[in-house]
């Protein structure tokens, strides 16, 4: 599915963002992790509400309404997570509910970091590379790998 969306929604690279940043200081930085990912490692200047409830954010009339996100329509957005699925499929959901100018950081968080560019943590302290690197490495436990062809031909 993401592969799917990503044909129609803008993706931007890191040194783009890095380029629109500097020309444009009301570009939106919105981070769709989760919180405890969020507060390992973040873009600064980002806001942070998860994929899981972006819908409601992005309305009013909810716990989970993000002001000045709901306000923002007609805004530049870019949308982060850790590789660039979440950001694609919150690109297109955003589009969908009256965003007209968004786009996904293609190859995510961790794209930003292999270019080399500054991370945070919550407490607002600059990451060291190869501190980032670690939070930011993919471990997929076997499990949630699937099936292998020896367990397969066993079914």
């Amino acid at each position: 599915m993401v592969e799917e969306l990503a044909a129609s929604v803008e993706e931007v690279f890191p040194w783009d963002l890095v380029d629109e940043l500097e020309a444009n200081p009301d570009l939106m930085l919105l981070d769709v992790r989760c919180p405890h990912e969020f507060d390992k490692a973040s873009i600064r200047n980002s806001i942070n509400v998860p994929r899981g409830i972006l819908e409601m954010a992005v309305d009013y009339g909810y716990e989970e309404t993000e002001p000045m996100l709901v306000e923002s329509r007609g805004r530049r957005i870019v949308i982060i997570c850790r590789s660039g699925n979440r950001s694609v499929l919150a690109a297109h959901t955003m589009r969908l509910m009256g965003y007209r100018d968004v786009a996904s950081l293609r190859t995510g968080i961790r794209g930003w970091n292999d270019y080399e560019q500054p991370l945070y943590t919550a407490d607002n302290r600059q990451l060291e590379l190869e501190s980032a690197d670690a939070l930011l490495e993919s471990r997929i436990p076997p499990e949630k790998l699937g099936p292998t062809e020896k367990t397969e031909t066993k079914a």
